[in-house]
């Protein structure tokens, strides 16, 4: 499996009142290191007819991230047919595992919102990452 991977430094501003990463904070960081998967994936093979978004998430909290942290974010892409395509994404603190997530995105067409069958194209973009 090839994964993507980011890091990003725990900041103020991610912190919640019992003074660790809020929960919203993750939802938002498996965003952006979708949103820059994606991006990667397609530098070479613009595919601007598709976007995705997000119809399930599952999250299991196993442990916490503090101020000043850097956190590593891995993600893959899993399954994929139909319209929906799962991606898996774990954070890490000094490579302890502390969040891990599954995700089902689904595919639509950019211009009418609606739900569009993953193309021969989109899949072979997304087996690159695999």
């Amino acid at each position: 499996m090839n994964s993507f991977k980011i890091k990003k430094k725990v900041s103020i501003k991610d912190i919640d009142d019992l003074n660790h990463v809020n929960n919203a904070v993750y939802v938002k960081w498996m965003d952006d290191v979708a949103f820059l998967h994606w991006q990667e994936l397609t530098e070479n093979y613009p595919l601007p007819e598709y976007i995705w978004v997000v119809s399930r998430h599952e999250i299991d909290y196993k442990g916490q991230a503090i101020l000043n942290d850097e956190i590593t974010i891995k993600t893959w892409v899993g399954e994929t047919s139909g319209v929906k395509s799962i991606r898996y994404i774990e954070f890490y603190k000094d490579q302890k595992l502390i969040v891990n997530s599954k995700t089902v995105w689904v595919l639509l067409n950019a211009k009418t919102y609606r739900p569009t069958r993953i193309t021969e194209n989109v899949l072979k973009v997304l087996e690159a990452s695999k």
